[in-house]
């Protein structure tokens, strides 16, 4: 055997037999707040990013269908070839105007998103302040630039106003701040107000990814810049289609025009991935228009958010406070967690185990996320399964 496959297989036996190897689970039936794996039937699914509980909702999938008679299956292409319908137009025109900003540019993901922007507007002459907790299409698109790079402790304004002032001692042309609007692993929304206040301070642009917000934080769903009370202040905001907004796939920039200008004509992901498939660009309209309509879903998820976790807190399960829909349960160690998803899911409730180097080592944690589609009944029934584990494993 070649020696660098060699060192991959035994990379790969130390980690299984750490106890901290991840299987995947294999759903048998479509997503949903109720599902079937191939282990066990009808599990409550307590770890989709199905915030809206959209990802089977039957008016998404008769636009679906309509799409593929009027769109086609997919285009082939990239968009500056071939690759742009009138639908995407639209769809970026939407995006747009909801969330307020000048225009949108659309790609295949929000990672590819990530990994699209800070090469191609940051160089050598500039600096990228980054949140520590970011998720890590920021920090691989922040790897790809040339960007002198500044890190400061989560939501610690007064150490991000050092690593301004920094920058400004080093002599740093542009200077971005990149933060997420809500940090994936923690459920903790970014303190966006103080952000855009030193940002205004020391002339600096502020990038937010806020995948873990857009169409269900805030009372209208505009996301954390909604809630921090800054629309209008954010000069780059990055997002996805696959979370509440569907949970297809797909994502997009937004900012001013000039910036949207230059991605189209410079950011390598756009310009190098198949467009965004019909179909998703023609659901995601739709969901825009059921979510500006009426905001039921936005509210049954606030609800459930809250029923959730006074019956986390009311069992005594140590877990990161908070409002949002992710609520994660820390166990701490690895191997404990692993152990606890694989007993949750024997009692009827699917979970997951986060554990290094997804989180910190020390810092393993069975994150669960709420969904609009839950009902109180099923809350309920986790919230007694995790009262068992906790007497269980001793959380």
């Amino acid at each position: 055997m070649k020696t660098g496959l060699k060192v991959i297989e035994d990379q790969l036996e130390a980690l299984k037999a750490s106890g901290v190897y991840s299987e995947e689970r294999v759903l048998t039936v479509p997503q949903g707040s109720k599902i079937d794996t191939l282990e066990k039937s009808g599990v409550i699914n307590m770890c989709a990013n199905n915030y809206l509980g959209l990802a089977n909702d039957k008016e998404l999938i008769e636009a679906a269908k309509s799409s593929y008679d009027r769109w086609g299956y997919g285009l082939s292409s990239v968009r500056f070839i071939c690759g742009t319908q009138t639908l995407h137009k639209k769809l970026e025109a939407e995006l747009s105007s909801f969330f307020g900003f000048e225009d949108c540019i659309l790609y295949s993901s929000c990672f590819d998103a990530n990994g699209g922007l800070f090469e191609t507007i940051l160089s050598a002459e500039d600096a990228v302040i980054s949140d520590e907790l970011n998720h890590a299409s920021i920090i691989d698109g922040i790897r790809l630039c040339k960007a002198k790079r500044y890190i400061y402790r989560n939501n610690d304004m007064a150490e991000l106003e050092e690593r301004l002032q920094e920058a400004d001692n080093d002599g740093c042309r542009v200077k971005l701040i990149a933060t997420d609007g809500v940090f994936s692993m923690d459920g903790i929304i970014a303190n966006l107000k103080g952000i855009c206040d030193l940002a205004d301070k020391y002339e600096a642009l502020v990038m937010v990814d806020d995948s873990h917000a857009s169409g269900f934080v805030g009372k209208t769903g505009r996301g954390t810049p909604e809630v921090e009370n800054v629309l209008g202040r954010i000069d780059i905001m990055t997002s996805t289609l696959g979370k509440a907004l569907g949970g297809a796939s797909g994502g997009f920039t937004l900012s001013k025009k000039s910036v949207v200008d230059w991605l189209r004509q410079k950011s390598r992901p756009y310009l190098f991935s198949n467009t965004l498939a019909p179909s998703i660009a023609s659901t995601s309209l739709k969901v825009l228009e059921k979510i500006q309509n009426n905001t039921e879903l936005i509210d049954r998820v606030n609800e459930n958010t809250r029923f959730f976790r006074e019956g986390i807190k009311e069992i005594g399960l140590d877990v990161i406070p908070g409002v949002h829909p992710i609520v994660p349960i820390m166990v701490y160690d690895a191997v404990k967690a692993i152990e606890v998803a694989d007993y949750m899911l024997d009692l009827g409730v699917y979970v997951v185990a986060f554990k290094f180097p997804v989180v910190p080592k020390g810092k393993a944690r069975i994150r669960t996320q709420i969904s609009a589609a839950h009902t109180e009944e099923e809350l309920r029934f986790v919230i007694d399964c995790f009262a068992k584990a906790k007497a269980e494993f001793n959380l």
